[in-house]
């Protein structure tokens, strides 16, 4: 084993092979931070390295047969696995790996970048090499993206940069290999031409895409010309068939290998290490890997964590606990096992879609310890932060812990949009509305995952009807301010018909009658008390007292229908269990159509009302 300033390399190659591995990456890295002067390259999500020392060592875990080196990214960690076989390591092993790390570097630095952009930038930064640990160059022309520049007609810049990762540009083989071409040449011009001074405009341009400006309008801001402009020099740029290297020699060599630590690792560490790629790149094999690890130390900490995670992704949590509590007895100074242990008590009751409604209150404290604990031991990992805001929003409770966890995160990781979108849950349920809607309107408008952008609209949609709902919460809270229930000498509310006064009749419930939610076609809408709300992997059912009977009413999920207070104090949290007390409500829902079901109707909505509301008025 040799750890770097940046990587953890393992093997069964040699101490001095695994070195130059490690040194060829940290070159890459300082290269990669020296041209982006103003980019944070620092990942918070570690990286090992795996080296193989043979093609038939590592071919077990490759991805595909003929590859010499691939790059596997994860959210917790990243791995790097090649063969220093076939003359130590081929340039073509490092052209792909390169081309992979450079995505991670642009992810966490640049935020949102279109497809062409990432694609080009890790094609041109693919070729880099060095000698002698001082001589670089980068920008080599790549041959078959040349060669098809020649032949093949280009795609208008317009229909480039509309290109996304559902684009059949980008996932058909047919299509994608101009795709490339023109992103890697596109590139190599903006990097190469008019000395430096596009490079600066690119930058300008990342900054203005970070700031969830539309993408169009900061190209025109960041390189003053159009896109049709543009298009015209990059075809003059391809024609002339020169492609400059950008070269240079570091005043001192880029020498890492005397600052790396190496330390021998057990066979048992071999096999864990391996069992968790395996993990990470999805494959079946990894179990047996990881039973191997515990068969040669049962209490290897590491391999204990591995194992707990997949059991997790097997859906067997009481087996996943018992991995992870021994992973974590065995080793507490590992953040990332304090993580996964709390990841793994956080699926405990989620059902297939993912979906979990409320925690028990001693489950939600030991995920919140394990958590602050993976954040002492490691400060930079936004997936600590994010779980624990996610648990918060789950509870309904710490949600200012869960905004500055969040806001936290997004300081480490800021091209992390899905932690934005929480986020924006998080502050909805603060009633911070001004602030929710700015950040989902810029996750709607400007973001290239269409599943995030979906779920930004969605929100808005809820949003929208938060605001309805609250505005008319606030007008009752006036009309009773003006018009107390308590105060019999009051004046009675008077109905303005043209030019005569018509008195109303002294009725308290009057004004909240109409601003509750009006029952929808097909629903029924009726007054009663909250007894329970029962949770289970098949939804939720909300037990009301209406007069002598007891009505079921089930939703999926607390997100599918709408709750509103009309009351300070709605016998404290929406979460599952018995009310104590029991609350006033009026409910929604869609009757069950068979009088026999065990479920009396869909749930549509809860409003918590006052204990002397009355739906109907008075005869």
């Amino acid at each position: 084993m040799v750890r770097s300033k940046n990587f953890l390399l393992v093997g069964n190659a040699s101490e001095k092979e695994i070195k130059q591995v490690g040194v060829r990456l940290e070159q890459f890295r300082e290269v990669f931070s020296r041209l982006f002067t103003g980019a944070n390259v620092k990942s918070p999500v570690p990286t090992t390295v795996i080296v193989f020392k043979s093609d038939s060592s590592y071919r077990p875990f490759k991805p595909i047969p003929n590859v010499s080196g691939y790059f596997q990214p994860g959210p917790d960690v990243n791995y790097i696995t090649l063969t220093t076989e076939h003359r130590g390591v081929e340039q073509n092993t490092f052209n792909i790996i390169f081309h992979e790390y450079t995505h991670l570097l642009v992810n966490a630095t640049s935020g949102n970048v279109p497809v062409w952009f990432n694609e080009g930038l890790a094609e041109y930064y693919s070729t880099f090499s060095i000698t002698d640990d001082q001589k670089v160059a980068l920008g080599m022309p790549i041959s078959n993206h040349v060669f098809l520049l020649r032949e093949r007609k280009m795609l208008p810049l317009r229909a480039l940069f509309q290109v996304d990762h559902k684009s059949p540009e980008y996932n058909e083989r047919a299509k994608q290999s101009i795709f490339y071409a023109e992103s890697w040449a596109l590139m190599h011009y903006l990097i190469q031409s008019k000395e430096g001074q596009r490079l600066k405009e690119m930058g300008k341009f990342l900054d203005l895409m970070n700031a969830n400006v539309p993408m169009e309008e900061a190209f025109q801001k960041a390189f003053s010309m159009t896109f049709a402009e543009m298009e015209k020099e990059l075809r003059n740029y391809i024609q002339r068939d020169r492609y400059p290297i950008t070269s240079g020699q570091f005043e001192s060599k880029l020498k890492y290998d005397s600052e790396m630590q190496a330390a021998p690792i057990t066979e048992a560490e071999a096999q864990a290490y391996l069992g968790d790629l395996l993990l990470h790149s999805n494959r079946p094999e990894a179990e047996a890997y990881l039973q191997k690890a515990l068969e040669l130390d049962p209490n290897l900490a590491m391999a204990h964590a591995s194992l707990g995670m997949l059991r997790v992704r097997q859906h067997k949590p009481d087996e996943a606990r018992k991995s992870l509590e021994r992973a974590v007895a065995g080793n507490s100074q590992n953040y990332l096992t304090h993580y996964y242990y709390a990841y793994a008590l956080s699926r405990e009751g989620m059902t297939e879609g993912e979906l979990v409604s409320t925690y028990p209150a001693e489950t939600a404290a030991r995920i919140r310890a394990e958590l602050k604990k993976a954040i002492e031991l490691r400060p930079d990992y936004p997936e600590s932060y994010s779980l624990l805001a996610f648990v918060n929003l789950v509870s309904g409770s710490q949600l200012d812990e869960s905004i500055e966890s969040l806001r936290h995160a997004l300081a480490i990781a800021p091209s992390r949009n899905d932690l934005r979108l929480m986020l924006a849950e998080v502050l909805m349920r603060k009633e911070d509305f001004k602030a929710a809607r700015q950040l989902l309107e810029n996750l709607s408008k400007n973001n290239s995952d269409d599943e995030l952008r979906q779920r930004a609209e969605s929100l808005l949609v809820q949003l929208a009807t938060m605001e309805e709902q609250a505005a008319k919460y606030r007008a009752f809270k006036e009309q009773q301010a003006k018009n107390p229930s308590n105060r019999s000498s009051e004046p009675a509310p008077v109905n303005v018909l043209g030019d005569s006064e018509v008195t109303a009749s002294a009725d308290p419930s009057s004004y909240l009658r109409e601003a509750l939610r009006k029952p929808l076609a097909g629903e029924t809408q009726v007054q009663g008390m909250l007894m329970r709300i029962d949770c289970d992997a098949k939804g939720i059912v909300f037990a009301v007292r209406v007069g002598n009977r007891q009505l079921r009413l089930k939703t999926k999920r607390f997100e599918d229908m709408d709750i509103t207070s009309f009351v300070t104090n709605a016998g404290g949290e929406i979460t599952c269990g018995v009310r104590k007390p029991e609350n006033d409500v009026v409910v929604n829902y869609v009757p069950a159509a068979d009088a026999r079901a065990k479920i009396d109707g869909i749930m549509k909505s809860v409003e918590f009302v006052p204990n002397d509301f009355k739906l109907k008025a008075a005869p």
